[in-house]
């Protein structure tokens, strides 16, 4: 993992789960930008009990090659509803333990492609730690499953912003407007908007990396963080 924070004080916590490249250069700069913001951040490597380091390369790689995919995405597939839940509890825990976090203020979670549902299962897992949560380009997070990552949303109590990518959307419509309802039914305040960009768009690195629109997401982020979390 990479825990970056403030050099002095307490501040709120930033829990933040990366795409299915794992925790690399671009997420490491992602959350020390957030850090120089007054958070203290930690950005975890999700694929931990498979592999350690650095698992892709984007300066040499590219997802779209079947070799790196059929390296990356069984690491993903050894991922469930269970591990991201005890990850999740984990690591908010090891937070909460280190000096340069303010545990009287609420925990923020953001999570990118595979990182979005994890998002929703650390929020609905830490009720009552958890204030604000992010999904950017977030892959499942409405299944036809008994796990389906929405299903947790009566359990949350954190506010919700949800970017959604446009192909995602064209892909699956109906999400959002789940999402949506859901949300209004438990009385959670939740900001769910489509953005005019691909799925990927945020990491700096990404392929289609759309910096306006990655900035605009970014901007949403910190207004969310800055009410939620003071």
């Amino acid at each position: 993992a990479y825990f970056v924070h403030p050099a002095k004080g307490k501040h709120a916590a930033v829990l933040i789960w990366p795409d299915i490249m794992g925790l690399r250069p671009a997420f490491r700069q992602m959350g020390k930008r957030l850090a120089e913001s007054g958070y203290s951040v930690l950005v975890v490597n999700p694929f931990y009990r498979q592999a350690k380091g650095v698992v892709f390369d984007a300066a040499t790689e590219k997802f779209s090659d079947p070799a790196v995919r059929g390296r990356l995405v069984p690491l993903m597939q050894a991922l469930n509803a269970t591990t991201q839940t005890t990850d999740a509890v984990a690591f908010v825990g090891w937070l909460d333990q280190q000096q340069s976090v303010d545990t009287k203020r609420k925990v923020g979670t953001t999570g990118y492609c595979m990182g979005g549902p994890i998002v929703m299962r650390t929020a609905a897992a830490l009720p009552d730690r958890i204030g604000a949560g992010g999904s950017f380009h977030g892959g499942g997070l409405v299944t036809a499953a008994p796990d389906s990552p929405h299903l947790g949303i009566p359990k949350m109590k954190a506010s919700f912003l949800i970017a959604v990518a446009q192909n995602d959307d064209e892909r699956d419509p109906k999400s959002k407007e789940v999402l949506r309802e859901t949300f209004a039914a438990n009385n959670r305040p939740a900001e769910i908007e489509v953005y005019p960009a691909q799925h990927g768009w945020c990491p700096p690195d990404s392929a289609v990396y759309d910096e306006a629109q990655a900035e605009k997401a970014w901007s949403r982020m910190m207004a969310l963080f800055g009410t939620a979390l003071a």
